[in-house]
Order: structure tokens, then sequence, then C-alpha cells
């Protein structure tokens, strides 16, 4: 899979590094203790400096589902570029309705209203913002484990403590739970407080947790009870990720809010929350996003959904995932510190148990850095960092799937 690059114009892994420790703040963190510079990418492939090629099962956090440099998308894309890139949203623009109009055909239930963004902070900042304005209440309340953005309210509801950086956090008024009990309780107490319920159907950062059916039907009731909007995250699992178009699918129910990004710009920054026609009509204030919607990003996003449609890339995932599922299952079964692998579609993932001798975090760290020599980026997460994290992008091959599990039986023999 290597071969030597002659080209000169890339500095290279070592330099990179460096600027990055003179240039950027030092809570920018990167994968592998010897990680490649990648420079290039096509369909489920990435390509380094040296010219070594990659394997791509983390798909850019979920991002990349449609397959790097997409030709079809990019075209698109680099066809509005020449033609208009920007406005913003004071000026009439037909890209941006036409991508809302095609949200609107693809998303669950009645939700038919969206306000496009630029990243899935953004995009969970303003619901939560929509769900105060709809309520006239300040509270919020979210599950355990999950990840909802870097602003300060979305972070405030992230229920990972790495990544409740600001230290002010818990002047919020935001709850946490794990069980309907808890959510019984804290309804009782102060739903009279809260604006909205915020999730993840299926927890990315968390460990790839998937929530149960039988809480959400036991906890939604309760919610509406209470006059407490639901906003479900989608900003990882939107798309097609899941084997449905969005994760809220598989239970059959619609959230008062939904919230996207990742998937639907492939690439290009995008995000959006999207509402039904009632709860939109309380939005009346003015509000605006100087770069959201802008015809460059609408057009990717056009493109996207039009190719998620066309090669049925839904029903690849499911199909796939099945594959994936099956063999990480085969391993797990072998590998008595594995557990069962857990997930939905095309987001798999699979826990590492500790021993006495190290973590199962520090044994994820040793799997990626040997799957990254193989050929192949995998990712992690789980509040202890112990969970091999599987979301390529929809377009991989049921082969690629195969040859990757085949891989990483080879180095667990060596590591578990």
């Amino acid at each position: 899979m290597a071969h030597k690059n002659t080209e000169s114009k890339w500095i290279g892994p070592e330099e990179i590094i460096s600027k990055k420790k003179e240039f950027l703040l030092p809570c920018s963190y990167h994968f592998y203790k010897d990680p490649p510079q990648l420079v290039k990418g096509f369909g489920s492939r990435l390509w380094d400096s040296e010219n070594r090629e990659y394997l791509d099962f983390f798909a850019g956090v979920s991002v990349m589902a449609c397959g790097h440099c997409n030709e079809e998308i990019n075209a698109r894309v680099i066809d509005q570029i020449q033609t208009l890139q920007h406005t913003t949203s004071i000026y009439l623009t037909q890209n941006v309705v036409q991508l809302a109009e095609k949200l609107a055909e693809v998303l669950p239930g009645d939700l038919k209203r969206s306000f496009f963004c630029n990243s899935g902070s953004e995009a969970n900042e303003g619901a939560m913002l929509l769900a105060r304005i709809r309520t006239g209440k300040k509270g919020f309340i979210a599950l355990k484990g999950g990840l909802h953005g870097r602003t300060y309210l979305s972070s405030g509801v992230t229920g990972i403590p790495m990544w409740r950086s600001d230290p002010s956090l818990e002047d919020l008024p935001v709850f946490f739970v794990e069980s309907v009990a808890e959510l019984r309780t804290l309804l009782e107490e102060q739903g009279e407080n809260i604006a909205g319920f915020i999730f993840e159907v299926l927890q990315g950062n968390g460990g790839i947790q998937q929530i149960s059916a039988s809480f959400l039907n036991e906890a939604l009731p309760l919610l509406k009870d209470h006059g407490v909007l639901t906003i479900a995250d989608e900003i990882q699992t939107g798309f097609g990720r899941t084997g449905k178009m969005f994760a809220v699918d598989h239970y059959g129910f619609t959230p008062d809010i939904l919230t996207g990004a990742k998937a639907l710009g492939n690439g290009f920054p995008i995000g959006f929350f999207a509402t039904t026609d009632e709860i939109a009509a309380s939005f009346t204030r003015p509000s605006a996003s100087t770069l959201g919607g802008n015809p460059v990003s609408a057009a990717a996003g056009l493109g996207v959904i039009e190719y998620i449609q066309r090669l049925q890339l839904v029903d690849a995932a499911a199909r796939k995932g099945e594959v994936l599922k099956k063999g990480l299952a085969d391993l797990a079964n072998t590998f008595p510190r594995l557990s069962p692998p857990r997930g939905l579609g095309l987001m798999l993932g699979l826990e590492i148990s500790g021993t006495a001798e190290i973590d199962g975090g520090a044994t994820v760290d040793m799997i990626l850095e040997r799957m990254k020599e193989e050929g192949f980026l995998i990712g992690k997460n789980g509040l202890d960092r112990n969970v091999l994290a599987f979301q390529p992008p929809l377009v991989i091959t049921e082969e690629e799937i195969r040859l990757m599990i085949k891989t990483l039986q080879k180095i667990f023999k060596e590591l578990l």
C-alpha cells in the first residue's frame, strides 16, 4: 500500500505538529503517536503525504457520508462557487429555499420549517433558543453521555466531562438523567421550569450508546404532560448513517425539533434545526446567520440528499451495517476483552475492557495505531475512550468491510 512520494509541497507531520504548537491553541489534539499528514481523498479512501493509502472507517466523524471528494456533489458546488458565493440571508437566493423544501420531504412527520447555520453546535444552540421562546421557560434536561456542541448552552447540555470546558457551565439550569425514574422525579420538581429535553437517539461520543425504545415510550408522555419540547440531536446520526434517513425513524416518532449538520454538507460547513409550522410560528424575533444557508453550502446540501436518494444509500447503510456488525460480533465472540458490538447501520462501537496491566483506553490507542499502520483509520469514543468507533462513508463496499475485519482480527491477536 505504501509508495514514497517525491513531491515537495507537503511540509510533513513533524512540521505540522511544530506549527500547531506555535500557532494553534493547545486545546487542539490529534490522533496517533505517529500521525500521518492527510493530503488526498476519494470515495472511502485517503492518502497521506508519503502516498500511503488508507481505508477510512471514521469519515471525519460521520461527515463524509457520500465519500471523499464526491465528484457529483463537488461539481455542483464548484458551479455555484463560480456563479455566486455569498450574499447573507437578507437577500433572496434560490438554493436555501430549495434545500429547505427538500429537507421537508425527508424529515420525520410534520417537521417542515428549517433555520440554517454553519455547524452542529449552532444548530443545537438555535434549537434550544427556539424551545425557550416557544415555552417561555429556561431549563433543559439532557442525558448523561450526550455531546451537543462547543457553544455555551450546547456544551452546558453535554454530559461528557471532557467536553465541558467552560468552568461556569454549572450556572446553567440544566439537569442530567439516566432513567425514566430520574426523569419523572425531576419533572415533578422542575417541570414548570423546563423548556426542552435534548438527546441523541444513538450517542456518538458517549460510546455508541443507543437509547431504548422503552425509555422513549415512557418518557415522551411525561415530557408532553409538562409542556417540555423534545429536541432530537441528529448531528452524527442523520442522513442515512443508521440505516434510516434519521435515527428517530427507527422508533417511529417525530420530535418537536430536530437538528442536523455533518453529513448534510459532506465536507462543506452547514447546520440546521427544523420544527413544525406551529412551533416555528413562535420564532418571530429577528434572527439571522451571516453564512448560514449560503448558496455554496446549500448547493452541497441539495447534492447530498439527491445523491443519497439516487444511490439508495440509506438502504445500503442498513445492509452494509449488518455485514460490519456480524464481523465485529464474531470477533467479540473470539476475544474475551471485547463486548458485543452496539449501534445501528454504519455507526457501530466495540468496547474494550482493561486488564490489571493496561486499561481499555490505552489498548484502543494501540489498536488504532496498528490499524493505521495496516492502512485503516478507525475512530474512538466513550466516556473512558475505550470504544472503537466504526463510522465509514456510506459508499464503503462490503469487500472493504470484510478486509477491515480480517485486519482487525490480526491486530487483536497481537494485542489482546
